[in-house]
């Protein structure tokens, strides 16, 4: 890690417009969930919020934003050469920017899960759908890391990833529970509350986090070097 790249990194993620609709993401599913359950009389009114909305839609919107806001606009404008220039190793820039994008993902995304699960009704479920959105933000966060570091094009890229594969793929075909990053987080936020779905083996959950959340990282890295050897993309 280079206290200097976390630094630049933040001045990137606070400074710009996309940091406004970071924060608003969250704000509107909370707003929408004191809403619902403000006008229904239906304890369980509010549970669609947060398993429906903030976990599968919020969530990975927020790791794509903050991923992409990182790294993706050196990548645009030519600057990340100049960063790419200094003698720092480029997988101690990668591991830098993922810290900020995986920081800013845990505070903004599952902290909005959070408290819309405690507004929607609390207890183990609420629990169990923060350590979900733990484990899956910190993994969302490595993997569009990667994503920005590979095309230029990474928020519409992580956008179809988000919306076809974890949202309609994963959602409804049990098969692809064993390959999707949400349906993992809800596995092992299963441990803590039973309401939560038993999509795949726990292990299986756990390992494959690790190896796509340091994968992405290392990969990441990895680009950014081949980046300045060949003046790619």
């Amino acid at each position: 890690m280079n206290a200097t790249i976390v630094k630049l990194a933040l001045q990137a993620l606070l400074g710009r417009r996309r940091f406004w609709l970071l924060l608003g993401l969250p704000l509107a599913l909370i707003g929408l969930t004191v809403l619902i359950s403000s006008l229904s009389s239906d304890s369980e009114a509010a549970w669609p919020m947060v398993s429906f909305l903030g976990y599968p839609l919020v969530l990975p919107l927020v790791a794509i934003l903050a991923a992409s806001s990182v790294l993706g606009p050196e990548v645009d404008d030519g600057s990340i050469v100049y960063l790419l220039s200094k003698p720092v190793s480029r997988h101690a820039i990668a591991v830098s920017k993922w810290l900020v994008a995986w920081a800013a993902t845990l505070v903004v995304g599952s902290l909005g899960v959070l408290v819309a699960s405690l507004i929607a009704g609390g207890g183990d479920q609420a629990l169990g759908w923060w350590i979900a959105s733990l484990v899956a933000g910190t993994t969302y966060s490595a993997l569009f890391l990667a994503l920005s570091a590979f095309t230029r094009h990474a928020v519409v890229a992580g956008l179809i990833f988000v919306l076809i594969w974890e949202g309609l793929a994963g959602g409804f075909l049990s098969g692809v529970a064993w390959l999707s990053v949400g349906q993992w987080g809800i596995r092992v936020g299963h441990e803590v509350s039973s309401l939560l779905d038993d999509p795949a083996n726990l292990p299986w959950a756990l390992i494959a986090s690790l190896v796509v959340t340091v994968g992405g990282v290392w990969f990441a890295g990895d680009r950014l070097r081949s980046f300045a050897l060949t003046g790619d993309e």
